[in-house]
């Protein structure tokens, strides 16, 4: 059997190589820490985030240029601490075996029950729109496992990667816990390491690369990727609630979310109406673009994109709507206005790929069938989100359209769930994190079945003839 080359014929950081090799080491020496240890872990990682939270702060808005501070408090440094306690306070219940059943032929004494047990080593790969949540939500799920890991930073966050370099070594040792940056693009390298577990955040074309370098050494992954999530507002549904909350989501950190709404589909007719209540929500929240709640686009490649799609639009005739209040944001801040594109069509640059940014391509429908027929045709989205109070509306999208997660008259909400699975389909990813399922990513659930001192097997032995096949017949006869 062909084993893959070395690790030194890659051209592999130094860095890389002694760090999963001190894990290992450390690994086999504890391969099943106790849930006392792992709650220690996780009260570790709880603590490395509260008692620096300004500095995180200061580190985020350092990358984007402008980071609103709320923002990451609520969406990244809240929700890491929420996730560890949730872990501490389950861990009991997620670690305990279960007992499963007996097949026929095991009766009496027999017993069979799985064991959830840490895989090893994991690498986790991290997207720079929210640097600090895609970082240590998988490392919660990882550490409640028994797992070590290291974690590679995005090349946009450089301030928060040195933040962690930094901080890591006072709550972790690196044998359990070691960050680092991206160094120049050192990503392929790190997804070429022989890890028990690759868990990798970011685009489906990268996530092409990342599954390639992982099957060079079996390694398992979980892919976090996105694609255009779509939202639908029902005919009966109220214009104004669904501009607020889906306002709401697309705002947040300027519309850089895997999970945002991509682009919108309005009934026939409702176009204006859903214009004009855009614009006073947005009005309203953000009245001045530069006061620090409203973040800056990550970078001048990406704000320039942007632009590029932006334009490609208005060329091919679509409608763009400032939805700011006419707020021109600040160009060389990076700061631009929430935009709707309305009469997007599918030539367009801003429907053949994710946005990631502040467009909303708006499109028109007039039947349920039409929009469910669209979404089936196209890759599957990481999310989807129906606006209606209808049971059988929601019944029927939820039958005739599949995606990553749903939310039903709301937005972005489904994904900060500790207790529901994140994770997508097809382009949109592989796997599941957050919670219980996070925990199972990260552990081999290890089947055991324990023969008792007398077998049913032995009624099987040959020669067949006679009882053996006797029973055989009847329990066909039992099974037919």
């Amino acid at each position: 059997m062909n084993a893959p080359p070395p690790l030194a014929a890659l051209d592999m950081p130094a860095e890389f190589t002694d760090c999963l090799a001190r894990q290992q080491a450390a690994w086999r020496a504890q391969r099943n820490p106790s849930r006392q240890q792992r709650a220690a872990d996780l009260r570790a990682l709880h603590a490395l985030v509260a008692e620096n939270q300004d500095a995180f702060v200061a580190a985020v808005n350092a990358d984007f240029g402008c980071r609103s501070a709320f923002e990451t408090r609520a969406t990244e440094l809240l929700q890491v601490m929420d996730a560890c306690l949730h872990a501490i306070r389950h861990l009991r219940r997620w670690m305990r075996r279960q007992r499963r059943k007996l097949d026929v032929t095991q009766f009496p004494l027999a017993s069979a029950w799985t064991v959830p047990q840490p895989v090893g080593v994991v690498g986790i790969v991290v997207p720079w729109n929210f640097p600090v949540a895609m970082a240590l939500q998988p490392l919660v799920c990882a550490l409640a496992a028994g797992n070590r890991a290291m974690i590679k930073m995005s090349e946009n966050s450089r301030h928060t990667a040195a933040l962690f370099q930094q901080l890591a070594p006072k709550y972790f040792a690196a044998d359990k816990v070691a960050f680092f940056d991206d160094g120049g693009g050192r990503g392929p390298a790190f997804t070429q390491l022989p890890f028990d577990h690759l868990f990798f955040t970011g685009s489906p074309a990268t996530g092409r690369a990342v599954m390639a370098n992982a099957a060079r050494n079996l390694t398992p992954v979980t892919l976090e990727l996105g694609g255009k999530s779509p939202a639908i507002v029902a005919p009966g549904y109220s214009m104004k609630k669904a501009a607020e909350r889906i306002l709401w989501a697309k705002m947040i950190n300027a519309g850089q979310v895997c999970t945002t709404v991509d682009y919108l589909f309005l009934p026939e007719g409702r176009v204006d109406e859903f214009l004009r209540e855009a614009e006073k929500v947005a009005t309203r929240r953000y009245p001045d673009l530069t006061n620090g709640d409203y973040t800056a686009i990550i970078d001048q490649r990406q704000y320039e994109r942007l632009q590029q799609i932006r334009q490609d639009a208005h060329e091919r005739g679509a409608r763009l709507v400032n939805l700011c209040g006419g707020q021109a944001g600040d160009e060389r801040r990076r700061l631009m206005p929430l935009q709707a594109v309305v009469g997007a069509t599918d030539d367009m640059q801003v429907m053949q790929r994710e946005i990631f940014g502040p467009l909303l391509p708006i499109l028109t429908y007039r039947d349920r069938q039409q929009v469910a027929d669209y979404i089936a045709e196209r890759p599957r989205p990481l999310a989807l989100y129906l606006y209606s109070d209808d049971r059988a509306e929601q019944d029927f999208y939820l039958d005739q359209t599949l995606s990553g997660g749903v939310g039903l008259n709301e937005s972005l909400v489904q994904a900060s769930m500790h207790d529901l699975p994140f994770g997508g389909t097809g382009m949109s990813g592989m796997g599941h994190y957050h919670g219980y399922e996070g925990f199972l990513t990260f552990s081999k659930l290890r089947p055991v079945f324990r023969q008792g001192p007398w077998r049913a097997l032995d009624l099987f032995m040959p020669p067949y003839r006679g009882l053996p096949q006797r029973i055989l017949d009847v329990m066909t006869r039992m099974k037919s």
